[in-house]
């Protein structure tokens, strides 16, 4: 008996390093039980239960690899080991998903009995030498995802990875990722692929795919709406058929989209940074509701008989599960906004701008209450503890010596005004916070600033300019603090009609707007950000039609921003643009498309932009 009860007791404690090793376990956060899971109670489960482990021909890595978040000497690698692609059926959170445990009552998840475990290795490129490497355990209680830190990495170097089924022969692909510079250290140059807004009934995803192939870059940025919440129909029709609310959806989707093949690829060969937007959760998002959820009675009883809090942390949750996002300590919310020192070149500050602390937003029913109050000093986009923190960071990166302060942030920055006015859901709608970010930045000399912005559909590229407090010549770009790029949709709707009234729309907004220099709605894409010490480069790219899965990579418009210059290079974009409308400029189509699978360049033209609704 005694026997019994030491290797009884030490099975636990094997478990639970196990588990402890697996980081959705701790998902998002080890100081916030609601959000963790309880892993003693789930190893608990696991020696009462004794059931028989899966065997490794019955599961599969069914979604590929991916990795994110890179440090100087660590990255996050992301799995998910399975019996089949099916999520957790349950909404409820268990606290430690645990194999071998019986379930104590319906409230906790359906786990499956048997822990899976999962090794994984790492190996500089084109080397096998093994350089980190562990194992850890999966469930269905956190939907047989698999998320671990690799660590002991050299900076600023390219690794190969892989997870193996423990004992067996069942692998995963092989993944690529990369370090990031050391913070001290002399960079020549990074580059990033910056994505956003990728709906998936709307279009194919690729955008993702032609980044991957080209292989131009470091690492990929994402700036949110990764998933859509909805319930479109068609050829790629959602999955769940329905809005999400719970875990269970929330999770479903998740695993529609990194079925996707250009997305897996994507995935497979660069670390992504990311951060959400609004639809990750649900559109248009604020502290205390949404356009499609509020907090009330009725809203709850109409809207899916969940709480606005619930259903942000059904989302929250399947979102770390699912995403190779490094687990943030929370002090009292959701926090995802972090900052990456890379090297003496530059800093990328990641905010959340839609739901960590936002003040109400626009739901669709009270623009006209929002245009009152836009410019109130109350306020926030982020709210004090990130906004305060904000400021710090870019105080902090100008203090240090880096080159370039590079904000990744989901909504359009720039003072832009359309036909109808203010937009209430961008940073127009709370202008005061945009005055202390100007300001903060003027008042410090904080220079060569650059905002990147997704959630719009559209390309909009703008010189960051305090209007009507300081003065700005939009000929030369003088007066300007920064730059702002702003990329449209991997397939999300922009415009929804031909390319001609396109561009004349894009005509239309950067007459209206001084700080406006190219704007365009007709193409999805995405678009690579260079940074040396001497410039930063953006370089646009189009897909000419998401309506069908294809290789085509249109170059739309190239950009620079000289180190201290503050405003775009004259001319902008060398004075010519493949679409949309340039000031000063000329647009010349030409439908020159690259193919991203043949290497040939080609004239390329499709009727159809998006799939058929």
């Amino acid at each position: 008996m005694f026997n019994l009860i030491v290797f009884g007791l030490a099975l636990a404690v094997r478990v639970t390093a196990n588990f402890d090793g697996n980081l959705n376990y701790a998902s998002p956060s080890r100081r916030h039980s609601g959000l963790g899971i309880d892993v003693p109670h789930v190893s608990r489960r696991s020696l009462k239960r004794g059931a028989v482990a899966y065997e490794a021909d019955e599961l599969d890595f069914t979604h590929g690899v991916a990795s994110g978040d890179p440090y100087p000497d660590s990255v996050i690698l992301w799995t998910r080991a399975a019996p089949s692609t099916a999520s957790d059926a349950s909404n409820v959170t268990v606290e430690g998903p645990v194999p071998l445990y019986s379930h104590d009552t319906e409230t906790y998840i359906k786990a499956d009995p048997s822990p899976i475990c999962v090794a994984w290795t790492v190996s500089p490129s084109g080397s096998q030498d093994v350089v980190s490497s562990g194992e850890a355990y999966t469930t269905s209680d956190i939907d047989y995802t698999v998320k671990v830190e690799a660590t002991g990495l050299q900076p600023f170097t390219t690794y190969n990875y892989q997870f193996t089924i423990c004992g067996s022969n069942k692998t995963s692909p092989v993944g690529r990722t990369k370090t990031a510079p050391p913070v001290d250290g002399n960079v020549s140059e990074l580059r990033f692929a910056v994505f956003s807004c990728s709906n998936y009934p709307n279009g194919y995803f690729n955008a993702y795919g032609n980044a991957a192939r080209k292989d131009e870059q470091d690492y990929i940025l994402h700036l949110g709406d990764y998933i859509y919440e909805g319930s479109q129909k068609g050829e790629r029709a959602h999955d769940p058929p329905k809005y999400l609310f719970s875990l269970y959806d929330y999770r479903t989707r998740h695993g529609q989209y990194r079925s996707d093949p250009d997305l897996q690829l994507a995935s497979q060969n660069f670390a992504w940074i990311a951060t959400w937007d609004d639809h990750e959760v649900s559109d248009n998002g604020y502290r205390d509701g949404s356009s499609a959820l509020n907090n009330t009675e009725e809203s709850f009883l109409n809207d899916g008989h969940v709480s606005v809090d619930q259903r942000k942390m059904n989302a929250v949750r399947a979102y770390f599960e699912w995403m190779p996002i490094r687990q943030i300590d929370l002090d009292d919310n959701l926090r995802v906004w972090r900052s990456f020192q890379m090297g003496n070149l530059l800093d990328l500050i990641i905010l959340d701008t839609r739901n960590y602390d936002r003040s109400i937003t626009s739901l669709n029913w009270n623009d006209d209450y929002i245009d009152m109050i836009r410019n109130d000093a109350s306020r926030t986009l982020m709210g004090s503890h990130q906004e305060n923190w904000f400021y710090n960071q870019l105080s902090a990166s100008s203090s240090r010596g880096a080159t370039w302060r590079i904000i990744g942030n989901q909504i359009v920055f720039s003072h832009i005004v359309e036909s109808y006015g203010f937009g209430g859901d961008n940073w127009n709608g709370y202008m005061a916070n945009r005055n202390r970010t100007l300001k903060h930045l003027y008042d410090n000399n904080i220079s060569n600033t650059i905002f990147l912005a997704g959630d719009s559909h559209q390309n909009w590229v703008s010189d960051l300019v305090w209007l009507d407090e300081k003065p700005y010549d939009p000929e030369t770009g003088s007066g300007a603090v920064g730059v702002e790029f702003a990329g449209t949709a991997v397939s999300s709707t922009g415009f929804n009609g031909l390319i001609g009234p396109a561009r004349a729309e894009a005509e239309s907004r950067v007459g209206n707007n001084t700080v406006l220099q190219w704007q365009d709605g007709y193409y999805r894409g995405y678009f690579v950000l260079s940074a040396t010490p001497e410039r930063l480069e953006a370089r646009y790219y189009g897909s000419p039609s998401v309506a069908s899965r294809n290789p085509w990579d249109l170059p739309l418009a190239n950009f620079s921003v000289a180190t201290g210059a503050n405003r775009l290079a004259r001319p902008v974009a060398g004075g010519s643009v493949e679409a949309g409308f340039l000031r000063g400029g000329e647009t010349k189509p030409t439908n020159v498309t690259l193919n991203t699978d043949t290497w040939e360049w080609d004239i390329i033209g499709y009727d159809q932009m998006y799939i058929a609704s």
